[in-house]
């Protein structure tokens, strides 16, 4: 029982068990939301997102033909689903046990490739080409934690491979199906584990299961006048889970913290029993805190069921605000500043040339008077202002609080920008911009109907690095690109948030791929493992909140040192004797294999 007097709440998960009814299942999103060019008209369909309900994208059209040298003649037809699927390697001991335990499992085709993915190019392609080379042997949807242990202890008995997901937003690989040789590998999908267990309003705080979708989380809070405040790009879709498992930051982080911040206990079952703290406080002084062992693990340690977490009340107030930099440099200075006074508000996000550019495409078709406005906003900027449009650069801020201290925040800001020479953009241009979030990703699918290839990583750097790596990772992608024969890309980049000795610099990479001799995501895997290498050198991590799943495990060893990886490799084998949780994540998977 909670502090409100109520028992544990279930909400009906925004990812059902059977995901292809609506969610794509040949790329991101949701089925009725996708950028879509009909031969004449661009736009956005659906009514999810700000931009959809029929406005037209035709600026968007014009300059991707124009910039990208793209004939729209050559979109590409739309991919069938699969009519075949690979025959599941069956352990019927396993089956049976999971009959005799009342858990609910499929062997279903489609709903095994659902969720063989993530969401970086090499998993979109593999689908678009119904080429994965592997896919899991049957999902498992467990109900509770005592599920969880049961069925952890029964692949334990019957050699079975288990792989946790939620929402299967990873771009690092981390919830692709791993390929273990001769095992049944079981997805046990936690999307159905998604119960608010106790909220203590005193206290505020509140333990859910780890299934439950972002978006669903926030709802269910919001009608106590509370939130978590944790909200990723893939709010949507990801799970609490899932954001422990990968170590996840969101767009709030300045107010409400990362994951390791609003996570109090963790539980998790292992290969050996539950590990979980056997206390529920701020904070306390008993040795190493297990729970970071657990957090950044993506699912190599145990299946994580349960977390506590840390509660705030709702703001009363939440106002967006935008500024126009002359470029990108003096945006840096901006932020940087403001990290070192410890004013940043909830989300301070600088964008460069390029996000600005296509933000500007990306607006709606507007009415003669529309149009005429932007023009008379341009002029403004160049002739008056002195700015060139080909090196602006712009910040989106969101601000929270009581009316009084949202105002304040606003004043102390704004005056700093003043300093450096920034326009206020306003509101409703901020709002816009943070809107755009959540659609990007819908880009990339759109893109590759047009033979172009889109990638995305991110890193963290100190604020003295910054630049010089925003300038050498361009460099270095530049020189790849052309060594390839690639003439037409963009490479960008964003700092997305904001600490008090660095940030984390988060780039896109867009090519037209023409030389069909060539498979265009090997080449551009070459690229962008170039552009790691770059961002590495130039005193960046691996990763900020995207993890290291399988795709950047070849450089976690020099990230962690060789005895972080002996470490790693004996709590493994401490946790996991019988290597269940087989996910091949963070160190390679044919050395965990052989522990």
């Amino acid at each position: 029982m909670d502090s409100t007097g109520n028992g544990p709440t279930s909400v009906v998960s925004t990812i059902p068990k059977r995901r292809q009814d609506l969610i794509r299942w040949d790329g991101w999103g949701y089925k009725d939301s996708r950028f879509v060019y009909d031969g004449k008209d661009c736009f956005f369909s659906g009514d999810r997102y700000p931009m959809g309900k029929g406005a037209r994208l035709n600026r968007l059209r014009d300059w991707v033909i124009n910039y990208f040298e793209v004939d729209p003649a050559t979109q590409m037809a739309a991919v069938s689903e699969p009519k075949v699927y690979p025959e599941p390697v069956r352990c019927v001991e396993f089956l049976d046990g999971l009959k005799s335990l009342e858990v609910e499992f499929s062997e279903d085709g489609m709903d095994r490739l659902m969720r063989c993915h993530g969401q970086n190019l090499e998993d979109f392609e593999n689908l678009k080409n119904h080429s994965f080379p592997k896919i899991p042997d049957l999902v498992v949807w467990p109900r509770c934690h005592e599920h969880v242990v049961k069925i952890v202890s029964l692949a334990g008995d019957h050699d079975v491979a288990l792989v946790p997901v939620g929402g299967n937003s990873a771009v690092s690989g981390a919830s692709t199906t791993p390929d273990v040789q001769g095992r049944t590998v079981a997805v046990v999908d936690m999307t159905q584990m998604n119960r608010l267990l106790w909220l203590n309003k005193e206290n505020l705080t509140a333990c859910f299961e780890v299934g439950i979708v972002g978006q669903d989380l926030e709802q269910l809070l919001k009608k106590h006048g509370l939130t978590l405040g944790h909200e990723p790009d893939s709010i949507e879709f990801s799970t609490l889970g899932g954001w422990i498992a990968t170590r996840a930051s969101g767009m709030k982080k300045n107010l409400y913290g990362n994951i390791e911040d609003l996570v109090i206990r963790i539980k998790m079952v292992t290969g050996i029993g539950v590990l979980e703290k056997q206390f529920t406080a701020p904070r306390a002084s008993c040795g190493p805190d297990l729970d970071h062992v657990i957090f950044g693990s993506e699912g190599t340690l145990g299946i994580i069921t349960e977390a506590v977490v840390r509660l705030r009340p709702a703001a009363p107030l939440s106002r967006h605000g935008s500024l126009v930099f002359s470029n990108f440099e003096i945006g840096v200075s901006f932020l940087r500043e403001v990290a070192r006074k410890r004013l940043q508000p909830a989300s301070i996000r600088l964008i460069d040339n390029h996000q600005f550019e296509v933000g500007e495409f990306l607006q709606p078709d507007g009415a003669w008077h529309t149009e005429l406005v932007n023009g008379i906003k341009r002029q403004y900027l160049t002739r008056v202002c002195g700015f060139k449009m080909d090196q602006i650069a712009a910040v989106t801020l969101v601000f929270e609080g009581d009316q009084k201290s949202v105002e304040s925040h606003e004043k102390l800001i704004y005056g700093i920008a003043a300093k450096y020479g920034a326009l206020n953009g306003g509101s409703k241009n901020g709002a816009k911009g943070y809107a755009l979030t959540f659609v990007v990703a819908y880009i990339r699918d759109f893109a590759w109907d047009f033979n172009l290839i889109a990638e995305s990583f991110e890193t963290t750097v100190s604020w003295d690095k910054c630049l010089s790596l925003c300038n050498n990772v361009k460099s270095c992608v530049t020189r790849e690109c052309n060594r390839h024969g690639i003439t037409r890309l963009i490479v960008s980049y964003r700092v997305t948030q904001t600490y008090d000795d660095g940030c984390c610099v988060y780039f896109y990479l867009v090519v037209k791929h023409e030389d069909d001799r060539i498979n265009p995501v090997e080449m551009m895997k070459t690229i962008e493992e170039r552009a790691r290498e770059e961002v590495l050198a130039s005193g960046g991590t691996l990763s900020h909140h995207h993890g290291v799943g399988k795709k950047r495990s070849k450089w976690y060893p020099a990230s962690v040192s060789q005895v972080g990886v002996s470490v790693l490799k004996a709590i493994k084998r401490e946790l996991d004797p019988k290597n269940i949780f087989a996910a091949g994540n963070l160190v390679d998977s044919s050395a965990l294999s052989k522990l």
